[in-house]
């Protein structure tokens, strides 16, 4: 097995309480142009980004200029109505923190806009642990593709064989592997094991990882 020498890492649902947010900001953002979709059908995408998750719910196409229209609304709604209510999910910082003293790179590697993330890492309390940082403004395509996964294990200098990522959606799960990653899954993101098949290992939440951090696949910097 490689030495493990970095973390890939995803926020929304994984480090920060915020796809149901996402979801409901997309409901609105949808309503004020006339398209009706109803929250539990936006849910089940939230993880992919907003280029998949728009046609797919109605069909646009989101390098349209309706397109654009609504992803921005969307936008100024999460990050003006949603963000500064949401909070990290327990033991985040400290799991990161007991990452780097492993002497692991931390790297972020999400399907959310390059607008929004500053604002998450800063809501999620954590923007001094992360090492480098990807987003779907780093990728042609977003999740379940690997291409965000790609830029991240270039930002690290690290090898795919070298690396894990840690996220909460099948499309996390599916992007990894695509980009010769092994994922760690938690459940706080409102998927279930069957859901999550395809992770090197599945847990609660972070709080669960770090309380047994020794016997995962984190262990002793190795994967």
């Amino acid at each position: 097995m490689a030495e493990l020498r970095g973390v890939l890492l995803d926020i929304d649902g994984t480090l920060i309480d915020s796809n149901d947010a996402h979801a409901q900001a997309w409901v609105e953002a949808f309503a004020e142009f006339g398209k009706v979709v109803k929250f539990e059908d936006v849910r089940r995408l939230i993880g992919m980004g907003g280029d998949r998750l728009m046609p797919k719910l109605t069909g646009i196409d989101s390098e349209s200029k309706l397109g654009e229209q609504i992803a921005g609304r969307r936008r100024a709604l999460f990050l003006q109505s949603y963000l500064p209510k949401l909070r990290p999910f327990p033991k985040v910082r400290e799991l990161l923190e007991a990452l780097r003293r492993r002497d692991l790179v931390l790297v972020i590697a999400t399907s959310a806009g390059p607008e929004e993330l500053e604002p998450l890492l800063r809501q999620a309390e954590i923007q001094d642990l992360i090492d480098e940082k990807t987003s779907s403004g780093d990728a042609d395509e977003s999740k379940p593709a690997p291409d965000i996964i790609e830029a991240a294990i270039e930002r690290s200098g690290k090898r795919a064989g070298e690396l894990v990522m840690l996220g909460d959606t099948p499309y996390d799960v599916t992007a990894s592997k695509r980009a010769g990653v092994p994922c760690i899954a938690v459940r706080s993101g409102g998927w279930n094991d069957a859901d999550l098949a395809g992770a090197v290992a599945i847990y609660a939440d972070v709080a669960d990882l770090l309380a047994r951090l020794d016997g995962s696949p984190l262990a002793a910097g190795r994967t």
